[in-house]
């Protein structure tokens, strides 16, 4: 077996120290050593096929350099794609991500944390599922850093990141307002999420501002589990009679993929006849001919600010951190 490389190894090869070869690769500021040096201290490196000793790392500094993530469903491209962020993030400061979903249940979000905690992590971001306000409190109560991504409780003073899902939504439906529709209907998940509740306000405000009436038939609220055949009747449901929706918002992005499945094999022309509005960009959504506008969310964002204030809460502790960001609505109806 071939003996591990090692920092005096490295120091010998490049004629440096020790410590500056140490200082170099531990990522710190190199306002002391030369953009050179540094450069040719790490090609010796990885030369080298040096590896770090985290063990040796974790006992001086009293950090493993690892982060939970605890995601709502990582099959979900919201998820997954924030997750991929939030690695990147991570990897280029040196921390390892460990990826875990809640499936939206409470209880499994719990084991979770405590999992993650066990394995001595060094902070966590979550995205909370509904009714796990008392798991945030015993974050809080044990000091361990963490943030709140995509979801947050607004009566908890916690660090988070997320969407200004209400203005969002407002924005969404003053869009479908402004192209001549009159008759909006929304379907959401029955959830008591805020930032869905939040999407909800949102719908009702715009129509409300504008002057329409928010027909209580025209918001459909649907089990979280989505079911195809669920999704199905509520459009069918909006699209029957006389008094049926000339546009939607889809509060959810698997919602919208449920939605335009069925929608796409109706005699519906999209969007002369039902203009539709969404929240997220999905690669699924690219199947649908049917040109409907979006809500995007600043992803990069989300997840490059959730890994710094995790950061920062580690380093310094410091107050709560709280940050709503804007969505950007992409036009594609005419």
């Amino acid at each position: 077996m071939d003996r591990k490389v090692s920092l005096k190894d490295i120091a010998q090869k490049v004629g440096v120290s020790t410590a500056l070869v140490s200082y170099v690769l531990n990522n710190k500021r190199e306002n002391r050593v030369s953009k050179d040096l540094a450069q040719r201290i790490r090609e010796a490196a990885a030369e080298m096929n040096y590896r770090t000793n985290q063990v040796a790392r974790s006992l001086k500094t009293n950090k493993t350099y690892t982060i939970g993530l605890i995601v709502s469903d990582i099959a979900n491209p919201f998820s997954s794609g924030l997750a991929r962020i939030i690695e990147d993030e991570a990897e280029q400061l040196q921390y390892t991500v460990i990826f875990s979903s809640s499936d939206e249940n409470a209880r499994k979000s719990g084991k979770l944390i405590d999992t993650l905690l066990d394995r001595q992590v060094d902070g966590l971001i979550i995205a909370p599922p509904a009714f796990s306000e008392h798991q945030v409190i015993y974050l809080q109560e044990q000091q361990v850093p963490f943030v709140l991504v995509d979801r947050y409780f607004p009566d908890l003073s916690t660090n988070y990141v997320a969407l200004d899902n209400y203005g969002a939504a407002f924005k969404g439906v003053e869009y479908l307002i402004n192209t001549g529709r009159r008759k909006i209907g929304m379907i959401t998940y029955d959830s008591a999420l805020f930032h869905l509740q939040e999407r909800k306000r949102g719908y009702t405000a715009a129509l409300e501002a504008h002057g329409l009436p928010a027909n209580k038939s025209f918001l459909k609220e649907i089990d979280i589990k989505l079911e195809q055949a669920t999704v199905e009747n509520v459009i069918q449901s909006l699209l029957s009679g006389n008094d049926r929706v000339d546009a939607l918002l889809f509060g959810a992005n698997k919602i919208a993929v449920a939605g335009l499945r069925y929608i796409s094999s109706l005699p519906v022309k999209v969007p002369e006849e039902l203009a539709i509005v969404n929240f997220d960009e999905t690669e699924a959504l690219e199947f649908y001919q049917a040109p409907f506008s979006y809500i995007k969310q600043p992803l990069p964002e989300i997840g490059r600010l959730a890994i710094r204030i995790l950061l920062d809460s580690i380093e310094r502790n410091s107050a709560p951190t709280q940050i709503n960001l804007e969505g950007e609505l992409v036009h594609k109806i005419p």
